[in-house]
């Protein structure tokens, strides 16, 4: 904002509404569970509460979205993976067939589901947390649209308690906790609340832990002020 007032001439300000709006309509939940059970969990949602919806799973690889599809299809439930690996002919076809209804469940990535746009999606199930908390809201947001209600199901091991907690803090909202499911992780369940209460839980190593800090870091704004000591000189 600085910087635009001493180069710019009568400079116009356009504010949009900040990225961690999460919509109202979406009912949140996370589930504890051990990363080992995660797939268990994933089909008794799909033959349960999401049955007969249109369901988006997100996973954080290309290899584990390929992998749940191919365990799903085995178990007699139809999916499809949209990925940066497949071709854009295969992901035009899984993405009709999703819009159609013919196939009611894809695993995508975050960066091939930026091109998905498609009505009457019920279900957004966090397989797998993102490690940058934006991404969850921009996740969510394939649900609940057009005034329709929607579900964010999200699942948390034990590693990825701090993405979790990360997420709550950057949306100011507290997921609801859903014990009743047989894979319950109380393990997981209780380094949460070490997080929230200021402590480092025992055990807790992040698969994917961010690199130079978090939405401009320590490791950026240190470059940042060095590039402008630089050009001062």
């Amino acid at each position: 904002m600085r910087l635009s007032r001493e180069i710019l001439s009568n400079p116009e300000e356009v504010s949009v509404a900040p990225s961690a709006t999460t919509v109202e309509l979406v009912d949140q939940k996370v589930y504890f569970v051990q990363r080992d059970d995660k797939f268990e969990l994933l089909k008794q949602i799909l033959r349960g509460g999401a049955q007969g919806g249109k369901v988006l799973v997100f996973a954080r690889t290309k290899h584990n979205a390929d992998r749940i599809a191919r365990n799903l299809a085995r178990e007699n439930i139809p999916a499809e993976a949209i990925h940066g690996n497949k071709s854009q002919g295969a992901r035009t076809a899984a993405l009709s067939a999703f819009r159609s209804g013919k196939s009611r469940v894809v695993i995508a990535t975050d960066l091939a589901a930026r091109g998905i746009d498609v009505d009457g999606i019920t279900h957004v199930i966090n397989y797998e947390l993102p490690n940058e908390p934006e991404t969850y809201v921009h996740r969510i947001g394939r649900t609940a649209r057009a005034g329709a209600s929607g579900a964010a199901v999200s699942f948390c091991d034990l590693d990825e308690t701090i993405y979790l907690h990360d997420i709550e803090k950057l949306t100011r909202q507290k997921m609801a906790v859903d014990e009743k499911h047989q894979f319950h992780s109380q393990k997981a369940q209780d380094a949460k609340k070490e997080l929230e209460a200021g402590r480092t839980p025992h055990g807790v190593s992040p698969p994917h832990r961010r690199q130079g800090g978090n939405r401009g870091g320590r490791g950026f704004r240190g470059a940042g002020q060095r590039n402008r000591g630089h050009y001062r000189r």
